[in-house]
């Protein structure tokens, strides 16, 4: 009778458990990574923020700029940190590319106008009048790849035409804890 019982429960908890694809990888907290692959004279990190939605809105001047708030989505955020002179106040540069994703990651491999539907952008920030802001990213290809349990390589090739730009790749392998 025990044993009846345990399988009937034990059918039960496998049958109403989620089922997810062998390329899903769910979001369901922020990573943060200092990347391997980064310009020599900077600092990069790659960070998934869990539960973001993202928009972009334009200022009094037109220039875009991003407005991340609480949402069902994950977004993807890369950053290189240009190393500072000491010499000048004013000398900081950083390059960002935002994107946005559902919260349940899959393989995926788009290009060029694709990127748009997942609100790929690509900021300048830095001192130079009428070189800095965001931009979309319509010019590129995208990649991302289940590698393990618990970990996804994402990969991004991309140019953009506005303004000029020192990082225009990268891949990365990201661990991530999934439930």
């Amino acid at each position: 009778m025990k044993t009846l019982v345990f399988l009937i429960i034990s059918t039960m908890a496998i049958s109403c458990s989620s089922h997810r694809s062998k390329s899903e990888v769910v979001i369901n907290t922020n990573v943060l990574v200092e990347t391997a692959n980064c310009p020599e004279n900077g600092t990069c990190t790659l960070e998934l923020m869990a539960k973001k939605s993202i928009t972009f809105k334009k200022d009094d001047f037109g220039i875009l700029y991003p407005v991340i708030s609480e949402g069902e989505k994950t977004i993807l955020k890369y950053t290189y940190n240009k190393y500072a002179s000491p010499k000048y106040q004013d000398g900081h540069y950083t390059e960002i590319v935002y994107a946005e994703f559902d919260s349940v990651l899959h393989t995926t491999s788009i290009e060029n106008k694709e990127l748009e539907q997942f609100k790929f952008h690509f900021g300048r920030l830095c001192f130079f009048k009428g070189e800095t802001g965001y931009y979309p990213i319509t010019r590129g290809k995208f990649k991302l790849e289940k590698k393990g349990k618990d970990s996804v390589r994402i990969e991004l090739n991309f140019e953009v035409g506005e303004v000029p730009q020192i990082v225009k790749d990268f891949s990365e392998i990201i661990s991530i804890k999934s439930n």
